[in-house]
């Protein structure tokens, strides 16, 4: 009933906003901690995948911004609303507001330690925000500011001290169940996980987040670090395992999914792990079938170009349909189609008794694949080419990038798949079929539509709130 109130509270604020500016809020005297425990609650509800809340979000945080720049000392004097200075900080706000409005608050000094780990941690300076936050227990600090404490601390030490880490993670969503903290905490300790080594860790917040956060907008990340970590646990995550995780997805993302596994298990020489995405990707379910696919196509025949069935695998990549793969995908079949043209090329003929001379060499041949110097080479094996950096490719750095959940086949296939194996880190960018809406405007591109444009810019919103949530800063 509570819940209710305040979510009908924060919706009634909202309308009030089309009337008034957010300065008059601030001089109509609500708290600032009335206004952050609205906005903690529509990111709830945007985590659990109520995207419709998205522009409530926005107004949110423009509010609470003002009223606080406005707050002084009196308001400080109650703690609930210098915590929500601290939770509105880590929640996706102002930084500049957060260090200002501290500046004018008198409070105990392991509240203004806090305060000043937060600056540091927002500000990039992840060294010192650690040292100052180090001696304070999240599980002992009042729950709402103890669980966005716990995913800070949790990630800024996920890669010295990874156990730590996780426990940390532990304490945030045993502090804060079903919000946008333990969604946060949840996608980390996936991340965290695989880079671990630790399979049955990472096949429990995986099966955890599909039950629970499946259509939040952070779900691609979600989806980078599954996919990867698939391919770094493939000796300790069983076939089964990773059946019964993704078949609580509905059809088009369990595709999309196991197409991801698929090329990723070719590339990197997983001859059986490919064969078996690939043939749960064809194979679909409730009637959906994608046997024409020509990327399972594809990644089903590099699993098996080196095999007995040469004639067979020839045949089925010369019938798949370049125009429906990506560039990258085009250089994999080239690949795919040079090796199997090795296989079965006459040996050739036994070396001269006398060598010919060193300048007299013929080059060795090359594929269409590496006839441009700007392509990366064949490799020696199973034609899988290695994919290119994402710098080379032009693509975003590994840092949090929120994008929409859901991706449609046909988009699938038109985005390029360039990525490189991801880092060990919690937050990664897509490698190969990034899972953003048809609609999505071209990564860099400024959209001309309004409507687009206001998604751009949402999708930007959502990338600094998901920083502020826990991503370390570089």
């Amino acid at each position: 009933m509570r819940r209710s109130a305040i979510i009908g509270r924060a919706i009634g604020l909202l309308l009030l906003s089309a009337v008034y500016s957010p300065a008059a809020f601030a001089e109509d005297g609500l708290q600032p901690y009335q206004l952050v425990r609205s906005l903690q609650l529509v990111q709830d509800r945007i985590a659990a995948g109520d995207h419709a809340a998205l522009p409530m979000q926005a107004k949110l945080l423009e509010m609470t911004d003002t009223r606080l720049r406005t707050a002084d000392a009196q308001d400080f004097s109650d703690p609930k609303n210098f915590r929500a200075l601290l939770v509105y900080g880590m929640s996706g706000g102002n930084p500049v507001t957060v260090e200002v409005a501290m500046s004018r608050a008198k409070t105990d000094p392991q509240s203004l330690a806090i305060a000043k780990g937060i600056v540091d941690y927002l500000n990039g300076r992840p060294a010192a925000a650690i040292e100052a936050l180090k001696p304070i227990d999240p599980m002992m600090l009042p729950a709402d500011l103890g669980a966005f404490l716990a995913l800070v601390k949790g990630s800024l030490l996920a890669t010295e001290q990874p156990a730590a880490a996780l426990a940390l993670l532990d304490d945030a969503r045993l502090l804060s169940p079903g919000t946008l903290v333990e969604e946060a905490a949840l996608r980390r300790s996936v991340g965290i996980a695989a880079a671990q080594g630790d399979g049955a860790r990472f096949a429990l917040a995986s099966t955890q987040y599909v039950e629970d956060y499946l259509y939040s907008p952070y779900a691609s990340q979600f989806a980078d670090a599954f996919v990867s970590g698939v391919i770094t646990l493939h000796m300790a995550i069983s076939q089964d395992k990773l059946a019964d995780i993704t078949a609580m997805m509905d059809p088009e993302r369990e595709k999309v999914i196991y197409l991801r596994i698929a090329r990723r298990a070719a590339i990197d020489g997983l001859a059986d792990l490919s064969a078996f995405a690939s043939a749960r990707a064809e194979q679909g379910r409730d009637g959906i079938h994608n046997q024409d696919d020509p990327r399972a196509q594809l990644y089903s025949s590099l699993s098996t170009v080196t095999s007995g069935t040469i004639d067979e695998v020839r045949a089925k990549l010369d019938k798949i349909d370049r125009s429906q793969l990506s560039q990258s995908d085009r250089d994999l079949l080239d690949a795919a189609q040079a090796v199997a043209g090795e296989v079965i090329a006459p040996p050739a003929p036994l070396p001269a008794d006398k060598p010919a001379p060193a300048a007299a060499k013929q080059e060795p041949d090359k594929t269409a694949a590496t006839a441009n110097p700007d392509e990366p080479e064949l490799p020696p094996v199973e034609g899988a080419m290695p994919e290119p950096p994402a710098a080379a490719a032009g693509g975003p750095a590994a840092t949090d990038k929120p994008k929409a959940p859901v991706e449609s086949a046909a988009q699938a296939q038109s985005t390029p798949q360039t990525k490189g194996p991801q880092a060990p880190s919690v937050a990664t960018a897509s490698d190969a079929a990034p899972v953003v809406p048809a609609s999505a405007p071209a990564a860099g591109a400024e959209p001309a539509d309004p409507t687009d444009a206001a998604m751009a810019k949402t999708r930007r919103q959502l990338d600094l709130i998901d920083q502020m949530l826990g991503a370390a800063p570089k």
